[in-house]
């Protein structure tokens, strides 16, 4: 079958790894359902895949793709969720200590066709797009777990998204404007904050600007870059949520900050089944609709990667079939 996938790890050159061509067909086991995969969304994970972050160097080859929708067997129109836990997992999914995502043990959704365990699929709403449905698994999950089961941030209050154009930054702008947040975003460019402005924010800034006053809550993706802004930007007992470090690991921890302000710093990765079911249900009832700043086919799938890599977003990069 047609599929995206690594060749092998390479931490310096990621892209070299990416082959466009053609996979054996998957097996069904017990228990799991194939899926013909119709939208899959691009997401920083599959950088990290290419890299060998994550994932053993006896794993490779390896179809990409953390997350897609398409159709069952029987017609079934769904949405994937890209958490596999272990058999028996009891309690939230991304507690699991043998929990795997698709592109890191099971292969991934950049293909005709996906395997996953039953339990992996949701219903996909009928006003959504497969493109648009395609993205809510991964960059749209993460957001509205980090808002609405993480931040405790109630509507009426301001909260701080650093970065402007990425999947999980668009999708909190969408989602914090929805629930009735005070929206403010920073960005590099006039292009990316005008975007922002666009999906509702209400106030944008250049990165590391001082801010008319300090807020509630900021949502952190970006790291090393933005993590001194973050934490000056907090009031007093306030939240920082994390999902991830584009640039870098490594912030100061500036602990004399945290303490003497009470501040909290919370760490947040994807999210539950569950919640997935009740992102695809709000965003059907509320009528907001994914950021979606590419559609390319899979075949040019070598173009989104690059994009994504060089920071050329505008929202999320999906692949069609």
């Amino acid at each position: 079958m047609f599929a995206v996938y690594a060749k092998e790890p390479n931490a310096d050159d990621p892209l070299s790894s990416l082959v466009v061509g053609e996979r054996p067909d998957p097996e069904v086991p017990d228990g799991w359902v194939r899926v013909s995969v119709r939208a899959a969304s691009l997401n920083m994970h599959d950088i990290w895949t290419l890299r060998g972050v994550g994932i053993k160097p006896d794993q490779f080859p390896m179809i990409l793709g953390c997350d897609g929708a398409g159709v069952l067997d029987d017609g079934t129109e769904v949405v994937l969720h890209s958490v596999v836990n272990a058999p028996g997992w009891q309690g939230d999914d991304t507690l699991d200590p043998k929990r795997t995502l698709l592109t890191e043990k099971y292969q991934g959704t950049f293909a005709d066709s996906v395997v996953v365990p039953a339990r992996n699929v949701l219903p996909k709403p009928a006003g959504l797009s497969f493109a648009e449905a395609a993205t809510m698994g991964t960059a749209w999950l993460t957001a509205y777990r980090m808002l609405f089961v993480k931040s405790g941030l109630r509507p009426g209050q301001t909260m701080l998204v650093q970065g402007a154009s990425g999947g999980v930054s668009t999708a909190l702008v969408q989602l914090g404007r929805a629930a009735g947040m005070r929206v403010w975003v920073t960005g590099r460019t006039e292009e990316k904050r005008a975007l922002a402005e666009q999906l509702g924010a209400h106030a944008t800034f250049e990165p590391g600007a001082r801010l008319p006053e300090r807020v509630d809550a900021v949502f952190e993706t970006v790291g090393k870059a933005t993590w001194s802004h973050s934490l000056k930007s907090l009031k007093p007992g306030g939240i920082v949520v994390v999902s991830g470090s584009t640039s870098g690991p490594d912030p100061s921890a500036d602990l004399q900050r945290v303490f003497f302000l009470q501040l909290r710093v919370v760490g947040s990765t994807m999210g539950t089944r569950d919640e997935l079911a009740d992102l695809l249900s709000y965003v059907d009832l509320t009528g907001i609709r994914p950021q979606i700043g590419a559609e390319l086919p899979m075949s040019e799938a070598a173009t989104g990667f690059t994009d994504m890599l060089e920071g050329r977003t505008a929202g999320k990069i999906v692949f069609t079939r």
